[in-house]
Formats: C-alpha cells, structure tokens, sequence
C-alpha cells in the first residue's frame, strides 16, 4: 500500500535503530519486528484510502535532528497550563519525562514511571505492543521499533484518582527535530482516573514532528475519562496513535479537542470492545486556521455483543485549513445487542477552507441498533441577522453562534473546569468574529 517517499528521515531511522541500547530480549525482539513491518511498508502516501486526504510528503521528505538533548533552562510551558485546575501534572519535554517539572502528590495504588524504567513492570511486559502494533499504521511500527521516552501509568486494582493527571506534552528544540514517545496506561479492575493530555510549542521552537503512541487498558468495571488538547504552534506537528482495549463493565470517554496551531494533526483513536457491557464515547471540537491540517481517524469495534458506542464529532474551519474526519464501526458476527451512533457535523466559516468526512458502518450481526451521518453547512446568516437584529453585536452573535453549534459536545465533558477552558479557547481563536 506504500511506497518509500523520503529516503532522508527513513535512512535516519535505519542508522538510528542499529545505535539501539541494549535492553531486555523481549523488548529487543519487539523493536526488531516493529522495525522489520515498517521497512516492509515505508511511509504512506495519498493513494493509500487511509491517507487519500492527508499528504505528508513535504513533512517527511527533509532531515531532522534524532533523539536530540532538551534544554530545560528557563523553560515556559504555562501555556499549556489550563487555569483552575486541580490536577497532578507530569511534563513531558519532547516525550521526556521531566520530574523536575512533575508535581505528582503520592497516591496509594497509582505508578508513574519512564517507559525505560517501567520495563521491568509485569503490567509493562503484559501489554506493551499487544494491542496498538495489531493495526496497520505504519507509524506505530515506526515508534514501536524506535521510540526513546514516554510516560508508564498505572493504577492498582479499586484505586481512584483523587485529583486528575495532567500530562503536558512540550516541543522545543533548536534545530528541526524528530521525536518519538510511548505512552502506556493501564487502569487495573474496578479503578478509575481522569486523565488531561494538553500539546503545546516553545516560543521559536523549530519545525519538529512528534510521533506518540498510547496504548491504554481499561479492565474490568474500571473507568477513565481522557481529554486531548491541542494548544500548539505552527512548528510542530502530530502523528498521534491512540490503541485502546477494554475489558468487561468498563467504561471510557474520549474528548478530543484540536485549536488553531499546529500545522499538521493526523488523530487515529481505536477502541475495542472486547467484553460484554463495555461503553465507550467518543467526542470532538476541531476548530482550525490557517492553512492548517487536522484528519481525525476513529475505529470502535464491537467485537462481543450487549455493547454501547456514542461518538461526535464537529469541526469548525476557517481560512484555508482543512478538516478530515474518517470514522468507522465495526460490528462483529458475535456482537448481537450491539448500540452504536455516530455522527459529524462541519461548519465551514471560511469559503476557501475544506472538510472532508467519511462515517462509516460495517455491520456483520442481525440485532443491532445502529446509525451514523454527517452535515456539511457554512454561518447561518439569517441566525446572525437574527441576534442582530435584538440588539447583539455582530462579534458577540457569531461567538454565540458557534458556541451553539459546539454545545451538543462540549455539555457532554465530565470536567467543568476543562469545559470552560475549551469553550474559552474556541472564542478566543475565532477571526471571524
């Protein structure tokens, strides 16, 4: 399906994956047939149907700084920071976990560890590349086989979080640089967390690329709800794989929220049903500028029967940005009793940005509930003309008007404290208005 498109960067991983420290010999023979996948495939291109909107040809076809060392003298990174929240933080500086940064209060029951550190871990050797390496993302062959930093969470079986973990994800760095981060995060039975990702640049950072990978297991009747925010500059740019699997009775909520910035966002979010009464939902505001690129990939897969998924999805464009949305459900031969929704709606602010959605069902059981569907529209004029007329001002009637097309997904957000900082966000990055 793909075809070596930068021989550059590829041949920076090849040198790089042979520099290799010597680690456990699982771990070793992980890496090698991670590697061995991705050699086989390369990079995808616009003919792959995974990749038809999405060309990271001009991203991939240059040479980037390797594993490079992170300056951490006076770094500023409140702005990835989200006011009034009450949270553990961890600081991860180009995927380096960063303790001095780090405010994490001990809590009985949850591990927090360097992926390095972690591999001793039985719950590090249980379900690293179990789940995410059974996709065909080529970019998760890539990390598997080269990632060099990332965060281990744990949480112990009954353990609920007291506050939420708030991990901010910092891109600085002098010269152009690659990085890759693995992120493991393993809730035990009955446990519950709330866990806050926010994505942000250094002032004058130069053009990177971030390639992360986060396998998440929710087992039995334990609960987590997980927010991704996007905060960051034009120099950076995203590969983001997120492979999550659950267990029986659990439950996990995705909200995944991307903002005016970063110049390239690929998303790909797949969850896996594979027990009885599993739940999980799965929400998005995309708001983008610019000439900005934000492609939203999502899977769930009811793989056994008596299992409900909800996702929305809403994008809003200005500009000359794109926003793809590509969204499947799959409903295995045993999954009777399955419920499903899915749905995406776009509002095209601006006459020259574009969006591109594909909802997707593909059904193989014969008693189940299930529907998807999408609208396309550009500003309702008449709504405007509408508030306008009783006595609003034209700033202050669009800034209500989109806030009115977001609310079906932002009332659905669990933190107050997240939501308004969302809802801040989308008014502060309208140029419209």
């Amino acid at each position: 399906m793909n075809t070596l498109v930068s021989e550059s960067l590829l041949q920076q991983v090849l040198s790089n994956f042979q520099e290799q420290v010597a680690e456990p010999a699982f771990l070793s023979a992980i890496r090698q047939q991670a590697f061995d996948r991705f050699s086989a495939v390369g990079f995808p291109t616009v003919k792959d149907e995974e990749w038809k909107y999405t060309n990271i040809h001009k991203l991939i076809d240059q040479s980037y700084v390797l594993n490079s060392d992170v300056d951490i003298e006076g770094l500023d990174f409140s702005a990835g920071e989200i006011p009034n929240l009450d949270a553990h933080r961890i600081v991860l500086v180009n995927g380096q976990y960063m303790l001095s940064f780090s405010s994490l209060e001990e809590e009985k029951g949850l591990i927090v560890k360097t992926m390095e550190d972690a591999v001793e871990e039985p719950a590090f050797q249980a379900h690293f590349a179990q789940h995410a390496d059974k996709t065909s993302n080529p970019f998760v062959a890539l990390n598997t086989a080269g990632y060099t930093n990332g965060v281990f969470i744990a949480l112990a079986k009954n353990t609920i979080l007291a506050k939420p973990i708030h991990i901010i994800h910092v891109a600085t760095g002098t010269e152009d640089f690659f990085s890759q981060t693995r992120n493991l995060i393993v809730l035990e039975a009955n446990a519950e967390a709330e866990i806050i990702e926010s994505y942000m640049t250094v002032a004058g950072a130069a053009k990177n690329i971030q390639n992360k990978v986060s396998e998440i297991i929710v087992k039995e009747n334990a609960k987590m709800q997980h927010y991704y925010l996007q905060v960051a500059e034009s120099a950076s740019n995203y590969f983001n794989h997120t492979e999550v699997y659950q267990e029986k009775y659990s439950l996990y909520n995705n909200y995944n929220c991307n903002f005016p910035g970063a110049a390239f966002i690929r998303n790909n979010i797949n969850v896996r049903l594979d027990a009885e009464n599993v739940e999980s939902h799965l929400y998005g505001i995309n708001l983008t500028d610019d000439k900005q690129l934000v492609d939203n990939h999502t899977e769930v897969d009811h793989m056994k029967p008596h299992c409900e998924s909800y996702e929305w999805y809403k994008n809003i464009t200005q500009g000359e940005s794109a926003a793809v949305f590509n969204g499947k459900i799959f409903v295995r031969e045993d999954a009777q009793k399955t419920n499903a929704f899915q749905q995406n709606n776009n509002l095209l602010i601006s006459d020259k940005s574009a969006v591109y959605t594909k909802p997707q069902l593909e059904i193989f059981a014969d008693d189940v509930k299930c529907s998807h569907g999408c609208t396309i529209g550009q500003f309702d004029n008449d709504a405007l003309f509408y508030l306008r007329a009783r006595g609003i001002g034209e700033e202050a009637a669009r800034i209500l008007l989109v806030h009115a097309f977001a609310f079906d997904v932002t009332t659905r957000f669990s933190n107050e404290v997240v939501r308004q900082y969302v809802e801040e966000l989308v008014e502060e990055n309208l140029t419209s208005k």
